[in-house]
């Protein structure tokens, strides 16, 4: 079922998770372990991240350094194939544009579709840690909204590749397409006035629904809310929180996303003795972020896992 399926379906907010693939070795019962004591909020979608190709340089027999590919989290097609078969949940695979020629993109789609995947996330992906600025992938996309008009050409039978279908057998798909929304801007935005005009772009391009990057001030959300709306953009808006759970965060995670996090909460943090207590300050504050979301008439309230079930398990807990 599409997202937006469920969101039209649901008589109160739904919550919906997002995992990160294992580390390359680790098996699935990882994604089990983190998704076990979830299912009891009833999620209607599970987002799994995809974590695109790095470079390893690698020592030959001679001495000399190889450079290879390698993929730190693989698996995000197969992840959510057996979040389906276990769960009976829709998963929502992220696609990105890194990486990915427009060919190897419209594989994906084919394959995606053959599972039975309803839906995707697009982005257009972090750069790799050896680049300055994102390199869009030759014969690839280099924005997100260019994926977005693949992704729906896809949706009315425009393929790339015509070579294995008979023109009057085109599959059409039926993809719903999500897309990321920043409601601090995104970190490589000069403007939030320039943020929104992309953001509008996806959504004219084709995307169904959009979820917020994280945020810890709800003042954020809803002046971002209100600031698509009077741009014109109509789709769900589905906010996205992750709880605070190291000191370290304070610092990492404004230079790394792009977000202030308030005073008070720093405060707190920081006054923490232990890192037991600054998860419980974070799971606090996560809280009353989502007890404030929901009495608003959130839809859909994302959270971010990031390996660490426990702390969303306490936060859903509480406002379920």
């Amino acid at each position: 079922m599409k997202v937006i399926e469920h969101i039209a379906k649901a008589k109160k907010s739904l919550f919906s998770f997002e995992i990160l693939p294992p580390l390359r070795g680790r098996d699935i019962q990882d994604i089990f372990y983190t998704l076990d004591p979830l299912m009891e909020f009833c999620p209607p979608f599970i987002d799994v991240t995809y974590h695109r190709e790095e470079f390893l340089y690698v020592e030959k027999e001679n001495g000399l350094l190889q450079r290879k590919k390698i993929s730190r989290r693989p698996g995000t097609v197969g992840i959510c194939a057996a979040i389906m078969n276990k769960y009976g949940v829709d998963a929502v695979p992220h696609l990105i544009c890194g990486g990915f020629s427009k060919q190897m993109t419209e594989n994906a789609l084919i394959d995606l579709n053959f599972l039975g995947i309803d839906n995707v996330l697009v982005l257009r992906g972090d750069p790799l840690k050896s680049e300055k600025s994102f390199i869009a992938p030759e014969n690839g996309h280099k924005y997100a909204v260019e994926l977005v008009k693949q992704v729906k050409d896809l949706n009315l039978g425009k393929y790339i590749d015509t070579t294995f279908v008979e023109k009057k057998e085109f599959p059409l798909f039926d993809f719903c397409i999500g897309v990321a929304g920043y409601p601090e801007k995104h970190l490589e935005a000069p403007n939030m006035e320039s943020d929104l005009f992309f953001l509008k772009r996806k959504v004219e391009a084709g995307a169904n629904y959009i979820v917020t990057q994280m945020f810890f001030d709800n003042k954020k959300f809803f002046s971002f809310v209100e600031k698509c709306r009077s741009e014109g953009i109509s789709v769900p808006i589905i906010p996205g929180i992750k709880p605070i759970s190291s000191k370290k965060q304070l610092n990492s995670l404004p230079s790394r996303f792009y977000l202030n996090i308030p005073n008070e909460l720093v405060k707190e943090v920081e006054k923490a003795k232990n890192k037991k207590n600054v998860s419980h300050i974070g799971i606090e504050w996560a809280i009353h972020q989502s007890k404030e979301l929901k009495n608003s008439g959130a839809e859909v309230i994302h959270y971010y896992t990031m390996d660490r079930p426990e702390n969303i398990y306490k936060i859903v807990q509480a406002i379920y």
